[in-house]
This record gives C-alpha cells, sequence and structure tokens, in this order.
C-alpha cells in the first residue's frame, strides 16, 4: 500500500509541476498581445524606449512626466492602436543598436533618432518625421564663429550620436580635442563650467537650451547635414507596427495635428 500510495502521491506532483510549467508558458505568450494586428510586448500598451533627457523631443517636466514633441508624435500611434503609451528611459547605445529592440525591452525606439545606413542594418525606421540639423554652440561673448577657430580647443559631444560622428569627420584635420559625454545633459554642463569651449549637438536641442538659459549661450555655427530623425522598431519583426506608425504620421500631418505639436515645441513648421 505504501508504495502504491507514493507512486500516486510521484504522479500528483509531476501532474501539478506539469500544469504549473503549461501556465507558464501561457503566461509568457500573454506578454505578445495583439491590437490591430500589432505585435506588442506587453498588453495595452505601446512599450517606447528613449534616452533622457532631450527636450524638446523629450524630457521630464516639473511633474517628472515624460513630455515631447516625439511623446506627442507616439501618443497618437498609441490612440491608433487603441492603447497607452509606456515609456522606457534607456542608454542611447541600446536603442541605436538594435539591442532593446531585439531583447522586447520596447516595440518602437523615439528619441530624436536620425535615420543611418548602419543603424537601418539593425532596425527598421518609419518615415522620416522630423529634418535635423547640427549645431555648434558656444558661451556668449567666445570669439569661436566655426570649427576653424577650435583648433586645439576642447569641444564637446554626445556619445552614439551623429553629431560626434560629424566633429569626427574634422577631428584631425582642424585639431579639435573631442570630449564625449553620455548624455546631453553632461554635455551641456560640461560647456556651462567650462570644461569645453563649444558643443555639437541637433539645432533643436539647442535652441531649446536657449529659451531656459536666456543670453548665457549663443548657436555660433549651424551644419545642415541633410539628416532626417525616424522612429523604430525591430529589424523585419513588426512590419505591422511599423505600419501604423506611418499611418498615424501621414494622418497627422494631413489633419493639421503634427504643425500643432510642431508649433507646441519647437516653433512655427517651416515652409515645405
Amino acid at each position: 500500500m505504501r508504495f502504491h500510495s507514493a507512486a500516486r502521491k510521484a504522479g500528483l506532483v509531476a501532474a501539478i509541476a506539469a500544469l504549473s510549467l503549461s501556465a507558464g508558458c501561457a503566461k509568457k505568450d500573454e506578454g505578445e498581445t495583439q491590437a490591430s494586428g500589432v505585435k506588442l510586448v506587453e498588453a495595452g500598451k505601446l512599450t517606447v524606449c528613449t534616452h533622457l533627457p532631450y527636450p524638446p523631443f523629450q524630457s521630464k517636466d516639473a511633474s517628472g512626466k515624460v513630455v515631447g514633441f516625439d511623446v506627442d508624435v507616439m501618443d497618437l500611434v498609441a490612440k491608433k492602436l487603441g492603447v497607452e503609451q509606456a515609456i522606457v528611459d534607456t542608454p542611447f547605445e541600446g536603442i541605436k543598436s538594435g539591442q532593446d529592440l531585439n531583447t522586447g525591452k520596447c516595440d518602437a525606439a523615439a528619441a530624436g533618432m536620425t535615420i543611418t545606413e548602419e543603424r537601418q542594418k539593425v532596425m527598421n525606421f518609419s518615415d522620416p518625421y522630423f529634418d535635423a540639423t547640427q549645431a555648434m554652440l558656444v558661451k556668449t561673448g567666445k570669439p569661436y564663429k566655426s570649427l576653424d577657430d577650435l583648433k586645439g580647443k576642447k569641444v564637446g559631444v554626445q556619445a552614439a550620436t551623429t553629431g560626434r560622428d560629424y566633429a569626427r569627420q574634422f577631428e584631425k584635420e582642424k585639431g579639435l580635442q573631442l570630449v564625449e559625454f553620455e548624455d546631453l545633459a553632461a554635455e551641456q554642463q560640461a560647456l556651462a563650467n567650462g570644461q569645453v569651449e563649444a558643443a555639437i549637438n541637433d539645432l533643436p536641442v539647442w535652441t531649446e537650451y536657449l529659451k531656459e538659459n536666456p543670453g548665457g549661450f549663443v548657436v555660433a555655427a549651424e551644419f545642415d547635414t541633410g539628416e532626417q530623425y525616424g522612429f523604430s522598431v525591430k529589424k523585419d519583426g513588426n512590419p505591422e507596427l511599423l505600419k501604423t506608425i506611418n499611418e498615424a504620421l501621414a494622418g497627422a500631418k494631413q489633419d493639421g495635428s503634427y504643425d500643432t505639436i510642431y508649433e507646441k515645441w519647437i516653433g512655427k513648421r517651416p515652409s515645405a
């Protein structure tokens, strides 16, 4: 009797274990939910990776809420899907490498990110949604008007950005001493405290900074690099989401909501 009883107990334990395992698998599958045919990493949410701070595209307001140009546009995508946007702050390196998308940290990335051939190899981009220009910021009263004036001087750049890549092209030719910073806030602080003589980043970013710090800095030079921003999704992994993002962008430009968002965060939109 003890033998049979032990066998029955063993069978019961095995059955419970099997049920637990299948339940665990089912729960995992629930993470990849469908919304209008779009795969999402979490039910009811459009999870978006970004790297803070990068105003006016994304930053925290006084209450700690993430706001900005990219946030408002991606809210239109979330609304189209019938879900809420959930924002994940993560290092830019993980975004631009495609790692965050590949590991399921987020459904899409919206980080004021320039579309480049290198990045297109590891992720799929939406249609361009913003024309970007690089610019050089200096303290008011400094004599620097171009990169030629900065020979032997320290110039701040943000790691893993196209602004850094642009500056690197002239590093040896113009005798620049490039200093890399992990994020925009660190680059701005370095310029403010004199750690660097100039700093290179996207023009809209400096325009926003000048609003917050009137009189202290000036845009000394602009570099028209022909860059355009795009939102990104996993490489060949979520075509329906990419389609939805493009449809939301097209719709916003057609109904005027894109212009409203542009004027809110950037200013009057340039004539086409």
